[in-house]
Formats: C-alpha cells, sequence, structure tokens
C-alpha cells in the first residue's frame, strides 16, 4: 500500500491483497457489538416497553444509537490494533474543496431518490395515498399552514441530516466504506461493492427481528424483512461507495448515509394507515428502493470509480 510523505495514503491505492484475518477480525467485532446491543434490548422491553434513561429517550433508542451504530468504528479501530495494522489509510480526511461536487451529490441524492421512490410506491399502490396528509395535519395548531410545516420539515432534514445524522451515520461508514470496503477491493470494485451491500444489510438483521424499520405485522416475518433490507443496502450501498471512492474519503458517505436516514421517513407524510411497511413507503420499502437500483447499475457499469 504506497502512501505519500505525510503518511497518507495516495488516492486509490489499496491492498494489492485479499486479507482475510481482518476481515474476519472486522466482521466478528462489528456483529458481535451489535448483536449483544441488541440481545439488551430485547432483554429491557424490546422497542415498545423500553424504559426511558436520559432526558426522557427509551434505553433501546440509547443503545441501538451508540453501541449497535457504532459497532462498524469500533471493529475498524480493534482490527488496528490486534492485527498490527497501524493507522494509515483512516479515510478521514474530508478534502472539501477538492470534492465539492462529490459532498454536493451526498447531500441532495438521497432525499431526491427516496421522494421519487415514494412516488413509485403510491403510483404502484394508490390506495395508501393520503393527498390532504390527514394524519399530519390532524396534529397542527389551528390556522398553521401545511404547506409552510412541509417545506420547514424538508429544510430541517437537509439541516440535520448534515450534521447531527451524518455524526452519527459515521459510526457506521468508519467502519463499512472506510475500512471494510478497502480490504474487499482487491476482490473487485464491483464485487466488493455487493458484497459489502449484503454484509451491511445482515448486520441490520437483529434489529430487524425487534420489529426495527417494518414492525412484525407483514407477510414472512422477519425473514422477508431481512431480505428487504439486504436488497436496500445493496442498492443503496453502491452509490455510498462511489462517493466515499471518488472523495477517496469516508466522509461523503457519512453524508450521504446522514441525509438518507433524515429523508427516510418522507412518504410516511401522504400515507393511510395500514401501508405495506414491507414495500413502503418507507425509504427502506422494497418498492422505494426501485428508483435506487437505476442509480446503482449506472455506476456500476458506467463510472471510471468502479474499474478494476
Amino acid at each position: 500500500m504506497s502512501t505519500v510523505g505525510d503518511g497518507r495514503t495516495e488516492p486509490n491505492a489499496r491492498a494489492e491483497s485479499f486479507e482475510p484475518r481482518r476481515v474476519s477480525i472486522f466482521l466478528l467485532v462489528a456483529f458481535g457489538l451489535a448483536g449483544a446491543t441488541a440481545l439488551a434490548v430485547s432483554l429491557t422491553g424490546g422497542l415498545t416497553n423500553s424504559p426511558p434513561v436520559a432526558l426522557g429517550l427509551p434505553l433501546w433508542l440509547v443503545l441501538v444509537s451508540t453501541f449497535y451504530m457504532f459497532s462498524p468504528s469500533v471493529a475498524n479501530v480493534v482490527t488496528r490494533l490486534v492485527t498490527g495494522e497501524g493507522w494509515a489509510d483512516l479515510q478521514i480526511r474530508p478534502a472539501v474543496r477538492l470534492n465539492v461536487g462529490t459532498y454536493l451529490l451526498a447531500w441532495l441524492v438521497p432525499g431526491l431518490f427516496i421522494a421519487v421512490g415514494a412516488a413509485l410506491f403510491f403510483a404502484l399502490f394508490p390506495a395508501y395515498f393520503d393527498p390532504d396528509a390527514t394524519a399530519l395535519r390532524g396534529v397542527l395548531p389551528a390556522g398553521t399552514s401545511f404547506e409552510l410545516v412541509l417545506v420547514a420539515q424538508v429544510v430541517q432534514a437537509l439541516v440535520l441530516g448534515a450534521t447531527v445524522n451524518t455524526a452519527f451515520a459515521f459510526g457506521e461508514e468508519f467502519g463499512w466504506r472506510g475500512y471494510l470496503l478497502q480490504k474487499l477491493l482487491p476482490l473487485g470494485p464491483r464485487r466488493a461493492i455487493l458484497l459489502l451491500g449484503v454484509v451491511w444489510g445482515a448486520w441490520h438483521w437483529p434489529l430487524i427481528a425487534l420489529g426495527y424499520n417494518y414492525g412484525f405485522d407483514y407477510p414472512g416475518a422477519p425473514w422477508t424483512g431481512f431480505l428487504a433490507m439486504v436488497w436496500m443496502t445493496t442498492m443503496v450501498g453502491v452509490f455510498l461507495a462511489w462517493v466515499a471512492l471518488r472523495a477517496d474519503s469516508v466522509w461523503p458517505a457519512a453524508l450521504g448515509h446522514g441525509m438518507f436516514n433524515a429523508f427516510g421517513s418522507l412518504g410516511v407524510v401522504f400515507a393511510t394507515t395500514g401501508a405495506p411497511s414491507l414495500l413502503g413507503p418507507t425509504a427502506v420499502g422494497v418498492v422505494t428502493v426501485v428508483p435506487w437500483v437505476f442509480v446503482a447499475a449506472a455506476l456500476v457499469f458506467r463510472s471510471p470509480v468502479f474499474e478494476a
């Protein structure tokens, strides 16, 4: 792995051979800590009966936002320590000035395609479309402009997604795109991003089993939920890998991930009760993810970033 004078890895300089030991240790720590956290959540009331802790937040949310979401970052650090790898090529230099376009895409593309996915869901299942957004209007004070509230929510998502959400998303991305992707690249860029998408999805399975994202009331639960999550992480993961490799930094991926989470429930505003959670209209629904397939295909087959 070649480096420049200050110890940074040169752009696109990657390990020449696959390192199964480091990959195995990383996965053991990331999945082990996530699984242990999910078990703790399950034993303390799950997602529905979790006791309140600091600031009234439920215990499950605190555990998931910290130990679970940051388990890939912990795995990155532990693997480097255990194997004596050192701290070169951490992928944490933002390099914003050299990659303004990449950061703009990471900031704006997730919300756009989540909206397109929600529109596709409602086009295929119009019975679940509520153009009046009755649920949201019902909780607004009399005389409040619904349109103004909707615009405010979008602006809030753009701001919080790029700040708070990105900080938490870094907990995952420092591990996934910042470390594991680099270790899988010797298998070939296209194979690496698809394999990482499956791994990233499987890492969510303990939460899916607890009812996160899809609940319990869907056909084939939780197994179909497991597959739906892998479908989402594989498709969206291509975009996150692309911005990370393009900038040679984990930060655009953290930003894109944060924006995805910020806009993830946008479609719910216009949904009736009883919408099929496995299919949509949230960002992780099988149908809602379909537009990302075109993004992934265009990047995988057209972008030089993924050329071997």
